[in-house]
């Protein structure tokens, strides 16, 4: 097998996650990054269990999270198992490095009334308040990642059909519908917009700030956190990717089959679904007794 230098195979790698897996670009900036500190680390060092091992040791020694770990760990695995797939080394030193226990990535999801609460949070009474309820309706509707969100421009929307086109990772677009309460919030919020679009700005966003720009991801975090606050409910509890994970909990318990779950939110395979089935114990109890013919 022919060997290159390790800096090349990283390279190759973050060309064959780009152009032959699909990833997006926030997931291929995470790899350049831990793949680049780990160039740095072994200074043109042959990479060997040994040096991997201890890497580790110093990161878990810095305090990093375990999901950080995790997920350093992951761009080492899979640099190194390309690496021998391809060709390019004949040897992985990440074959006997254990992975840590990752936390259940899946936040704790809100009851459908602190869902409600959160969405109605907002209220009409201004421009930037028929803007964020547009927002959260239209998140909790979804079920839409936040990279998805602020990507939907005007033309995505068929308020008349109920539905939105949402490109999501990978560029792969798929058509999610909308309940009548996101659409009529989306409605109240258009007039507003109108007057505040910058023409200077790409695109023809849905959703933008109150200088006409497109809104950004961090502003979509820190409007879920603000009427959180409102709502009463722990700030720590909420994100938007804890509306989306409700969302998808609460159509599983309403009797939503894990086939049209998994469309709507865009997962490539079924088993990332599957997770929704984690239901409450009393949900199951009540799911049980009315499927299984031997219940009573």
């Amino acid at each position: 097998m022919s060997q290159v230098s390790l800096e090349a195979g990283v390279e190759e790698y973050l060309v064959s996650l780009r152009v032959e897996r699909g990833l997006s670009a926030n997931t291929i900036a995470a790899y350049t990054r831990d793949l680049s500190q780990y160039l740095v680390f072994l200074e043109g060092r042959e990479p060997v269990e040994e040096l991997i091992s201890e890497l580790i040791t110093r990161m878990r020694h810095r305090g990093l999270a375990d999901s950080t770990v995790g997920r350093k760990i992951a761009s080492l695995r899979g640099l190194h198992r390309f690496l021998v797939i391809e060709g390019f080394r004949d040897n992985d030193p990440m074959a006997l490095i254990d992975s840590p226990r990752r936390p259940d990535p899946f936040p704790k999801a809100l009851t459908v009334e602190e869902a409600i609460a959160l969405v109605e949070a907002p209220g009409t009474g201004d421009i930037a308040a028929r803007r964020d309820r547009a927002l959260l309706e239209f998140l909790y509707a979804t079920g839409a990642r936040v990279s998805e969100t602020v990507g939907v421009d005007l033309g995505d929307l068929d308020l008349e059909d109920r539905v939105v086109m949402v490109t999501g990772k990978g560029a792969r677009q798929r058509l999610v519908p909308m309940g009548g309460k996101a659409v009529d919030a989306i409605r109240s919020w258009l007039p507003d917009r109108i007057g505040l679009v910058s023409r200077r700005g790409k695109g023809d966003p849905l959703f933008i700030n109150m200088r006409g720009g497109r809104l950004s991801r961090q502003a979509v975090f820190d409007i879920v956190k603000k009427h959180a606050l409102s709502a009463e409910i722990e700030t720590t509890r909420v994100s938007p990717h804890v509306l989306r994970h409700s969302a998808a909990t609460h159509m599983v318990e309403a009797g939503a089959d894990l086939r049209s779950v998994q469309e709507i939110l865009g997962h490539a395979t079924i088993s990332t679904t599957q997770v929704y089935t984690r239901v409450s114990p009393a949900h199951v109890m009540e799911i049980y007794v009315e499927a299984h013919p031997r219940s009573r």
